[in-house]
């Protein structure tokens, strides 16, 4: 059946060509021979038909002019038409010249009819897109014509007009893509852009009304019903006065995903979303070195630990754009492990993908998937990291981030490995937490494997960075859900600031600085400036159409165990080194003391059996000697 309407489809196209063919070369002879072919002259157009008909359907057959849907002709098919139609005729020309010397035929007729069935295709072709994107649903073509014509004034009375604010390349696309989509009841009615030379001229005869901050009385005039921002690479300052200006007009509002959102660059419709606070954040646009990144994992086996975490499920859907040959997730957390394995397999179902469940405390799961899959390279982001948590019981983080951490490194170096990355914090930043000095332990471990080791395989990378946004844990799904609740919001203290990025934003970079490394280095991402936790508890507020303090309290609860107010990204004495990418900053080594570490490690060991907590805290100190307690640190 499908082979049947596909052939029937392509005779009907052929059938309408050769009539439009015919009729162009008949019409240039009228026109040629003032409306009078005599009999001579009727005997060259019969001769000179079939040739032409053959000639011209080789050559649009050669374009790809039978392949397209003529619903969706775009500008590249009119220029293939072109391209086909003056091929075709140089072909005919060049062929009575050299069979008659084009004896008894005119030269003009054929610039005619050149012209003719330039005209004649393309105006048949939009006339079918015309169709059918000015009713899809109609069954008469007079009646779609005649809806089309009022689709085109834009009189449908059960659309929501909308207003579209940003009048660039990004507003310009949603303009079309709401235009040729005759499903989405919208109609827009205006654009809006800060830019004074864009306002007054038009996009597609639709106006730029004016700037932004007049989106309320636009919004009156032309009585518009929702907004549309189509912004991505705006930056937190402007986003939020994007978002107050839309609030104050009354109307709703949506956005498209920001840059750093859109890996690949596409945009569409189905894109757009409701406003969140990563748009308030606003992160700058990466750049990656999509060359080096694909030098180390295409056609790679690639393993990552904490698979279905935030980070790691992250890193996993990234990974799989440069194409490796297999990916094992590995992940203790069954839900978690499932979830990311099916989205996967949906979304890149040509790439091996292994789910592991298992545990990096287990030592023999540890060596059996390495054993097994034998993987290149390793990013290795299974940790425990909820701090308060981890202050009342600190054996675990002893256990999971040190030791787990050990497990991996030493599976690495016994597989071949090629590349390990680590994925750590912060926190490891002058610790004041159990979670903070473990994860510092576990880098001096990773950092010193290429000083130790000199004839080990891989090449032993960290990589730092500070807190992202709607990771498991963070704070902004706690804000959310008490926002939902009434209030208040909970808050520790009114001065407390942390770095923030995205989680998408971070993972590219943990794939750059992966590509990077040499071995031996701790690489830093840029995290911007600090964010006040107060300030993103009033921003997520009012973007809930609230106002703080009135409708919902925000309430201060103290310093949690463990806290600190301010999050730092170097230690005293680490030599930080710029790099070739701009949000990527390296640390100098440090010198290799893992023969004296191993002693304190076993102790470690021994006082996270016993789940001794003092006895924790006293090798912590040790181990990292800038550990102490929150009261300690001068910040």
């Amino acid at each position: 059946m499908y082979l049947i309407e596909k052939y029937a489809n392509l005779f009907i196209v052929v059938f309408i060509d050769i009539l439009i063919f015919t009729g162009a070369l008949y019409i240039a002879h009228l026109v040629r021979f003032d409306l009078e072919i005599t009999a001579d002259k009727w005997r060259l157009f019969t001769n000179a038909l079939p040739v032409v008909l053959f000639v011209k359907l080789i050559l649009f057959y050669l374009f790809d002019l039978y392949r397209g849907m003529w619903r969706y002709t775009s500008i590249a098919d009119l220029i293939n038409i072109i391209k086909a139609a003056t091929s075709s005729t140089l072909v005919i020309v060049f062929a009575l010249l050299l069979s008659n010397r084009f004896e008894g035929f005119s030269r003009s007729v054929f610039v005619i009819d050149w012209l003719l069935t330039i005209l004649m295709v393309a105006g048949f072709r939009v006339g079918v897109r015309f169709y059918f994107e000015g009713i899809r649903e109609e069954k008469s073509p007079g009646t779609a014509f005649i809806n089309a014509f009022n689709w085109i004034r834009n009189q449908s009375k059960d659309q929501k007009k909308l207003l579209i604010i940003g009048a660039g390349d990004c507003g310009e696309k949603m303009y079309r893509e709401i235009r040729d989509n005759g499903r989405l009841q919208y109609q827009v009615v205006g654009f809006l852009d800060d830019n004074p030379v864009k306002i007054g001229k038009k996009i597609h005869g639709i106006p730029v009304l004016g700037s932004v901050d007049r989106i309320k009385a636009v919004a009156e005039r032309v009585a518009a019903d929702e907004a549309l921002i189509s912004m991505p690479s705006a930056h937190g300052r402007q986003m939020r006065r994007i978002v107050e200006c839309c609030k104050q007009s009354g109307i709703p509002f949506k956005t498209v995903p920001s840059m750093r959102e859109l890996i690949d660059g596409r945009l569409s419709i189905n894109a757009i979303r409701e406003v969140a606070y990563r748009d308030l954040l606003g992160r700058e646009v990466i750049r990656l070195d999509e060359n080096r990144i694909g030098a180390y994992l295409r056609d790679q086996c690639v393993l990552v630990t904490g698979a279905g975490g935030s980070i790691g499920s992250e890193l996993c859907r990234q990974i799989l754009r440069f194409c490796p040959k297999m990916l094992v997730l590995f992940d203790r957390g069954e839900n978690a492990l499932y979830e990311i394995e099916m989205e996967l397999r949906k979304n890149f179902p040509q790439i091996r993908i292994i789910p592991l469940l298992a545990d990096v405390q287990d030592v023999a799961q540890v060596n059996f998937a390495f054993r097994k899959y034998k993987p290149q390279t390793v990013f290795h982001a299974a940790a425990y990291k909820h701090v308060p948590m981890l202050e009342s019981q600190p054996w675990n983080p002893v256990k999971n981030n040190i030791f787990g951490t050990m497990n991996v490194v030493e599976a690495a170096r016994n597989f071949n490995v090629e590349q390990f990355v680590f994925v750590s914090t912060d926190k490891a930043v002058r610790p004041t937490n159990f979670m903070g000095a473990s994860k510092r332990v576990a880098e001096i471990i990773v950092q010193n494997q290429n000083a130790c080791f000199p004839g080990a395989t891989p090449r032993f990378v960290c990589v730092r960075f500070g807190n992202v946004v709607g990771s498991a844990g963070s704070v902004i799904p706690l804000f959310k859900k008490q926002i939902r609740e009434g209030g208040p919001i909970t808050v520790t203290h009114s001065e407390m600031t942390r770095y923030f990025m995205m989680i998408p934003e971070a993972c590219q970079l943990i794939l750059q600085a992966g590509g990077m490394g040499k071995g031996g280095e701790i690489f830093l991402l840029d995290m911007g400036e600090p964010v006040r936790i107060v300030d993103m508890a009033t921003d997520l507020i009012r973007l809930s159409g609230l106002v703080p303090d009135a409708d919902i309290k925000i309430e201060y609860t103290g310093l949690r165990p463990g806290e600190k107010l301010y999050e730092e990204l170097i230690t005293a004495g680490e030599g930080i080194q710029p790099t070739d990418h701009e949000k990527i900053m390296v640390l100098k080594g440090a010198a290799c003391d893992l023969d004296e570490m191993r002693a304190k490690l076993e102790i470690l060991t021994a006082a996270a059996e016993k789940q001794d907590t003092e006895a924790i805290r006293k090798i912590f100190r040790e181990l990292v000697p800038e550990f102490h307690s929150p009261e300690e640190v001068v910040n």
